[in-house]
């Protein structure tokens, strides 16, 4: 159970995982505000793909997500599990634009997990799930995001736009997992 190892220790701030396991393939930190960001060049070697945010927005928004520079709606469908405490949401997207997150608030920063499965298998669909949350000052939230790219090629590109722009100091990592 590697992976629900590497999980729980993330959780602590400690990653934990075979040496080896994990590939930093590129870091991002913003120092102006930027309406999206692409790792681009992405290599087919490994079996996985992981990209952690650590970041904020300009203005409350969904954040999106696209792979291979594809903007055909119609190749995207998602839905999100969220909630804050007092109330509990669900939602499905059968089209259109997919996010990873939500900030209610741009004064309240934003942390997430993405995690893009078999994003090199060119016999099925890419399938993509982030674990993410903002804290409010007690207004925070927690939310699991899932997505799905309905094509088989592989992803060689990710790009995360903001809705709104991502802040200076917004950080973005991304690691391939053997």
């Amino acid at each position: 159970m590697p992976i629900l190892g590497i999980m729980a220790s993330q959780i602590s701030g400690h990653l934990w995982a075979p040496d080896g396991a994990y590939d930093a393939l590129s870091t991002v930190t913003l120092t102006a505000s930027t309406a999206s960001i692409t790792f681009a060049g992405i290599p087919s070697t490994y079996k996985h793909l992981q990209v952690r945010v650590s970041y904020g927005l300009a203005s409350a928004n969904n954040p999106t997500w696209r792979v291979n520079g594809d903007t055909t709606g119609a190749n995207y469908v998602g839905h999100h599990l969220w909630g804050d405490g007092a109330t509990a949401f669900a939602n499905a997207q059968t089209s259109g634009t997919v996010y990873w997150s939500y900030i209610p608030n741009a004064s309240f920063p934003g942390a997430a997990i993405m995690d893009f499965l078999d994003y090199a298998n060119t016999s099925k669909n890419k399938t993509m799930r982030t674990l993410t949350g903002s804290d409010g000052n007690g207004s925070g939230e927690v939310a699991l995001w899932s997505g799905a790219y309905l094509q088989t090629a592989a992803i060689s590109s990710i790009t995360l736009a903001g809705g709104s722009n991502f802040t200076a100091n917004s950080s973005f990592a991304l690691y391939g997992i053997k």
